[in-house]
């Protein structure tokens, strides 16, 4: 039997990672994507994925056609994910009602398992590599909402008798990434030929490519078991310094002169993140999840891209 899943928030870098898998996998997709967004011309044109324009705020109102009915939705959709917003707890608190909404909505179209997309910015600031056990501190408003809509999701997913599963997702990379990302930045302005301060970048960091993340989720659907947590990452960790110059040393193949990284100059944030890795053994031993792609490799197909973007 046809499989078919809705996808929210689906046009960032795991979205379209995890869109592409479902292609591959003959699954069909209902992308649930923000309205006017410039980024669902990127979506795949494809048989096996149809686009529907819905803000967050209407998915209350949002009514199957009739025979419709999917079998799991992957929640992406969030407002608010970065700068100053992630401390708007007016905007952070309505993240929490339209998950809740999400999952409403997932249920009239006949999921019977639900995907939610949490951050490490749930957990707060370790020395220490996160599990599912891990005590969660949230620092802002972003990660105390992305911890209370996993919570309040699964006790709705509990009453409406729906299998459910959160992920707390590290720093995933990959192509269709926001520009601003250290990774995306420092990629274009070494392309430019242009010098880029850093940070020390002694920070030790969990990288993970978004085609292996999508891998990871399709994983957790077949494999996952209801009610649980688990941490998305690679299971790899280096200095962010190490990983600038592999940047560098990859730009370097198709642009001799790529602009050097500069480091030391910009100093640490306030509350900077010194460590952040993940421990993926119990996503391992449920799902036999293992990540494929290197960073190295992963960021050749990232340059690649945006090469082709111009």
């Amino acid at each position: 039997m046809k499989k078919r899943v809705i996808i929210t928030g689906p046009t960032g870098a795991v979205g379209m990672a995890l869109i592409q898998k479902c292609i591959n996998e003959k699954t069909e997709v209902l992308a649930l994507c923000h309205k006017g967004s410039k980024r669902i011309a990127a979506i795949p044109k494809n048989p096996f994925v149809t686009v529907k324009e819905t803000d967050l705020s209407e998915f209350r109102e949002l009514q199957p056609d009739e025979n419709e009915k999917y079998d799991m939705m992957f929640h992406f959709g969030w407002m608010g994910t970065t700068g100053a917003a992630r401390n708007d707890m007016d905007l952070q608190c309505r993240n929490i009602a339209y998950t809740i909404d999400a999952v409403r909505l997932a249920q009239r179209f006949g999921c019977k398992t639900f995907i939610g997309a949490g951050s490490q910015a749930e957990y707060g600031r370790t020395e220490k590599n996160l599990t599912s056990q891990t005590p969660a501190f949230p620092e802002n408003g972003y990660g105390m909402a992305k911890l209370c809509a996993g919570e309040m999701s699964r006790g709705l997913c509990q009453q409406l008798g729906m299998k459910h599963i959160w992920t707390r997702i590290l720093s995933v990379y990959g192509p269709y990434d926001g520009p601003n990302t250290m990774i995306s930045s420092a990629i274009r302005t070494m392309l430019e030929g242009k010098r880029m301060a850093f940070t020390a970048g002694e920070q030790k960091w969990d990288y993970l490519y978004s085609r292996d993340a999508a891998e990871a989720l399709w994983k957790l659907w077949e494999h996952g078991i209801d009610g649980k947590v688990y941490v998305l990452g690679s299971g790899s960790i280096q200095t962010l310094k190490e990983y600038i110059l592999e940047i560098y040393r990859a730009v370097l193949e198709v642009n001799p002169n790529a602009g050097r990284p500069c480091f030391g100059e910009i100093p640490y944030a306030d509350g900077q993140v010194m460590y952040l890795g993940a421990d993926i053994r119990e996503l391992t031993e449920d799902t036999g999840f293992m990540p494929e792609v290197s960073f190295a490799d992963g960021i050749r197909e990232v340059i690649a891209g945006i090469r082709v973007e111009g």
